[in-house]
């Protein structure tokens, strides 16, 4: 039995994440953090706190779905005191964020992914495979959310081409377009294509095209519901505790 903090409880993926826990008869939910008042019900057990210090003094496993802001206050803190184990799942980090993420992972273990699912992880090992094994055919990704999801292209798209970048040795910095529009010219060899459509209440759904002559393979994930990422970022923060400091990936814990 684990004791699991949520780190942004208020949130959509917060509070899926605190009703999976107080109904998982595994593991309890020991606290959670919170800016402003909480406006739904947890055991009576549960720490509730805006005191970073106290949030993670109280669990064994820290899980963050909040924000890149947020995500950076949560590493200040493991960087600037004790720290259990962290499993992070915010997008849209930038390079300072990233630096402070293998910082502090230096000191505790930390499991960072944009996807929590065990098909993504799947996917993202046959991106490398099928870019690497299909070398002159055209990669386009395209991922489709929510209409508020504020992050374009997905953490998990990029995640995706970065797989297909690594298998073709090419920089993804210089190789991603995610805009195309007017008299551009044809497209280069090394382009991979990430594009984003935002629309209704879509979980998720990532499909990453491999473009031959006469021929094209494609290979698409769709989640269905977002228990998928609460139960994965569980099941990881569980196996997280008792593994040595480092920075691990989703794949790590499926053992991809």
């Amino acid at each position: 039995m684990a004791r699991f903090g949520i780190y942004g409880a208020n949130g959509r993926m917060g509070r899926l994440l605190s009703t999976c826990l107080s109904q998982h008869a595994e593991h309890t939910l020991s606290s959670v953090f919170v800016r402003k008042e909480l406006d739904f019900a947890l055991p009576p057990q549960t720490l509730v706190t805006n005191d970073l210090r106290a949030f993670l003094n109280e669990a064994e496993v820290a899980v963050d779905f909040t924000s890149p802001s947020g995500t950076e206050a949560l590493l200040e803190a493991a960087l600037n005191g004790k720290s259990p184990p962290l499993v992070v799942g915010a997008t849209g980090l930038d390079s300072h964020q990233q630096n402070l993420l293998k910082q502090a992972a230096e000191k505790t273990p930390i499991l960072y992914a944009t996807n929590m699912s065990l098909g993504i992880a799947l996917l993202d090992n046959l991106v490398y495979t099928a870019a690497k094994a299909l070398k002159d055919f055209d990669v386009e990704i395209v991922d489709i959310h929510h209409n508020r999801k504020k992050d374009a292209p997905s953490g998990t798209a990029l995640s995706l081409a970065s797989s297909a970048a690594k298998a073709r040795e090419v920089e993804l910095d210089k190789a991603m377009v995610s805009g195309r529009n007017g008299a551009i010219g044809e497209r280069s060899k090394d382009e991979i294509g990430v594009f984003s459509l935002r629309g209704g209440d879509l979980v998720g759904e990532h499909t990453v095209g491999f473009y031959g002559e006469g021929e094209y393979i494609r290979l698409q994930h769709v989640a269905t519901s977002r228990s998928t990422f609460a139960i994965g970022a569980i099941k990881a923060g569980a196996w997280l505790i008792g593994r040595p400091n480092g920075l691990y990936s989703i794949r790590d814990y499926f053992q991809l």
